[in-house]
């Protein structure tokens, strides 16, 4: 370590390998489940409670009649956005046509954004439906776009289990909504 800080060791971290670690602890959170609803009613919920913040404190980027588009705490890239209806319904099956066309024209929207403001070369968009599914509010829906870029998988996430955001989350929620 180049400021002359002394390693120590710690028991019950595994067995000596290449790797180095680098402790996350503010993401215990995420993984405990902080702020996830416990159950189906939206009491708790967070996608229920950001649209009553303020935009900057929310992370909100727009607003819409039906739904919201609200960039992701614990993002996979830069920019990873969600879309989320205003309405607490866990299933795609159970939103009316009109939330439907408004989480559509959300998405090509903030695709739109995503690539004048940051040049985006292409993008995963997905549900996560249901628990097992792999959704972390499963209660309340909510579709995710991550920007993608060439070589944006390279050894930092894949060898050193490390994720590069270049910006803060304030700071490109600015970015995206004055794009908007």
């Amino acid at each position: 370590m180049s400021d002359g800080a002394e390693l120590v060791e710690q028991q019950g971290v595994g067995v000596q390998d290449a790797f180095q670690r680098l402790w996350t602890p503010h993401r215990m959170a995420y993984i405990k489940g902080q702020d996830k609803p416990d159950d189906d009613s939206g009491t708790g919920c967070p996608f229920c409670r950001i649209p009553s913040l303020d935009d900057k404190t929310g992370l909100i980027v727009a607003r819409g009649t039906l739904v919201f588009a609200v960039l992701n705490l614990y993002p996979y890239n830069p920019g990873h956005l969600m879309v989320v209806p205003y309405r607490h319904v866990a299933d795609y099956t159970e939103l009316t046509v009109e939330e439907t066309l408004e989480v559509a024209e959300y998405t090509q929207h903030a695709m739109k954004v995503i690539r004048t403001v940051s040049g985006a070369h292409g993008f995963n968009i997905g549900l996560n439906q249901g628990v097992v599914g792999g959704a972390g509010i499963a209660a309340h829906l909510h579709q995710h776009l991550v920007p993608r870029w060439g070589g944006d998988a390279n050894f930092m996430p894949v060898i050193g289990q490390t994720k590069v955001l270049p910006q803060l989350l304030g700071e490109t929620r600015d970015l995206l909504a004055d794009a908007w």
